[in-house]
Formats: C-alpha cells, sequence, structure tokens
C-alpha cells in the first residue's frame, strides 16, 4: 500500500473520522426512538386495523419529543464529568507522572525542538515505569497537554526512532485526536452503563420474579438496544481510534521527514508493547500500539472490526513506502 500524497491521505481520515462521530448522536437517538416504537406497539396489541396502527407513529414522536431534553441533559451531564477527569483517570489507568527536565534533558531537548518546528507550546513530558516500548498523548486543552514515554522506549530506541515517536504523539496533540477519542469512549460508556442498569433490573427486578408485565418487557427492550448500540458504538470508536493513528504516523513522518525511523520505532515496538498497568480497553486505544495482549496482525476481518490500532506491519508497510 503507497501513499497518494500526504494532504490526500490527511482530509481522508478526517473527513472518515467526522462521518464517524456524527453517527454516534444519530446512533443513539435512533434507538431511542425504536424503544419507544418497540414498547408502543407491545401496549398496543389490540390494535388490530392498519389505520389505528399508521396513527400510533404520531404517539411515538410525541413521547420522543417530550424525552428529548432528558436525554440531552443527561448525556450533557456524562460528557462533562468524563470531559473534567479523564486526564486523572488515564493517569491512574497507565501509572503515567511528570518527569522532571533535570532526570532527561534528552526527551525534553528533542520534545521542545519539534515543538519549535511546529510552533507549538510544549506539552508536558510524563513517564511510565515499564520497561515495554510504549507511548501515548493525552489532554484536551493547551494546560493538560502531555505526552507519556514508557522508561522502556526512552532507554531503547535511538534518537531519530525516539524523536519519530514523539512527533507521532505531538501530531495527536495537533489533530486534537484525544478530543475525538473521549468523545467516543463517552458515547460508549453510556451504552455499556444502560445495559449494565437494564440487566440488572431485569436480574434483580420484577422480571427475577416471574411478573411479566409491560415494564419488564420494556426493560429487556431497553437491554437489548442498548447493547446493540454498544456493539456499533464500539466499532465506530475502534475505527476512529485506526483511523487516527495513520493520520498521526503520517504527521510525524511530516515533521521529521524520516518515515523511516518510525518504521523502525514501529518494529521494535511491536515486539514488546505489553504496558502492565492497562487493563481498560478505552486507555489502551491512546496508545502508540495497543498495550494489552491482543490478537496481532489477524487477517480475520471480524477480528480487526474490533481491533483498536491498525495491524502494525501494515503501518510500517506504509511508511516505508511513504
Amino acid at each position: 500500500m503507497k501513499y497518494f500524497g500526504l494532504q490526500s491521505h490527511i482530509r481522508k481520515n478526517n473527513r472518515n473520522s467526522v462521518i464517524i462521530l456524527i453517527l454516534f448522536p444519530v446512533v443513539f437517538l435512533l434507538l431511542t426512538w425504536l424503544f419507544f416504537l418497540l414498547t408502543s406497539l407491545g401496549e398496543s396489541r389490540y390494535l388490530m386495523n392498519e389505520q389505528e396502527q399508521f396513527n400510533l407513529i404520531p404517539v411515538i414522536n410525541s413521547k420522543f419529543i417530550r424525552t428529548f431534553p432528558w436525554i440531552t441533559i443527561g448525556v450533557l451531564v456524562w460528557f462533562l464529568i468524563a470531559w473534567f477527569t479523564h486526564s486523572a483517570m488515564i493517569n491512574n489507568a497507565t501509572g503515567s507522572k511528570p518527569l522532571e527536565r533535570k532526570e532527561n534533558k534528552r526527551i525534553y531537548n528533542l520534545v521542545e525542538n519539534l515543538c519549535i518546528s511546529t510552533g507549538m507550546q510544549m506539552p508536558k513530558v510524563n513517564i511510565i515505569d515499564d520497561d515495554s516500548l510504549n507511548a501515548f498523548a493525552g489532554g484536551i486543552n493547551k494546560n493538560s497537554y502531555t505526552v507519556s514515554l514508557s522508561r522502556g522506549i526512552i532507554n531503547k530506541l535511538d534518537d531519530k526512532e525516539l524523536e519519530a515517536v514523539i512527533a507521532h504523539e505531538l501530531t495527536h496533540i495537533r489533530n486534537r485526536d484525544v478530543r475525538l477519542l473521549i468523545i467516543s469512549i463517552i458515547f460508549v460508556g453510556i451504552f455499556a452503563f444502560i445495559s449494565e442498569t437494564m440487566f440488572r433490573s431485569m436480574r434483580f427486578g420484577s422480571i427475577s420474579r416471574g411478573r411479566k408485565d409491560g415494564n419488564g418487557a420494556a426493560v429487556l427492550i431497553a437491554m437489548l438496544l442498548a447493547f446493540i448500540g454498544y456493539i456499533i458504538a464500539s466499532l465506530f470508536r475502534f475505527a476512529l481510534s485506526r483511523k487516527r493513528e495513520y493520520l498521526a504516523d503520517a504527521g510525524s513522518a511530516e515533521l521529521t521527514r524520516n518515515p523511516l525511523a518510525l518504521a523502525s520505532a514501529l518494529r521494535k515496538i511491536s515486539v514488546d508493547p505489553t504496558i502492565e498497568a492497562v487493563k481498560r480497553n478505552d486507555v489502551a486505544q491512546m496508545f502508540i500500539e495497543n498495550p494489552q495482549k491482543e490478537l496481532k496482525n489477524s487477517s480475520v476481518s471480524f477480528t480487526t472490526l474490533f481491533a483498536t490500532h491498525p495491524p502494525i506491519q501494515k503501518r510500517i508497510e506504509i511508511l516505508e513506502n511513504f
């Protein structure tokens, strides 16, 4: 696979990312409307003629419109909580801690030189105390932008390779990728929360006691739709994550003018990317390569749909043909 030009590659990835991002609320609202449709049909089984069934649609639309403000408020509250607590959550989930300049001037010099060349403000630099090779970018504004590097990647890559990795992470910051990923994680979290809540209602509520009433049917419908939403939102999230990795690779090649350095770094990273502290998929997708143990380089399309990152060998081939 070859590049057909960096700018066209960037435009294509940005366009696809915007489309995927728009689909999150569309799916959420569509599934909410379907919930009202299915529950209303269940409550109106006595309606026999088509005219009466057709008149049910305005009733469903009315329920949806009345509920819409409350849905919006709930989602906004969820967003605000996740938005302002994500940095602490990520640092706790990765074991990332501040790296002082006096501890490693080499890293600070590499980051500063790249920032100067791009006109970027210097981000914070963190270190993950793990001998494996990995890195990620975090933050949603200039005060929270952070580049985190594992101790292993600092010690095992040469300056050109490490510069290429840092350029990759700075590209994530320049492209506001962390914001996109946080939004995708929030939507997946909403569906997961609804699914778990409905499951608990079924397990400990009226259904578990054998009551086959309308409330039980509504809970079952809500759980099934939320689970469908969770699967769809997860696919969107993973697709978004994979596309942004390709874009960050291209940005690194543009910044350093040395795509082979990143290709070499990725080859070394692929040998040992596992960060022991990382247990969550939503955090794993932020790294340059998945830090969890997963099926690598699978040729099975179904498996790759749920991958947080594109196959690393494919990324290396693209860089080598840049």
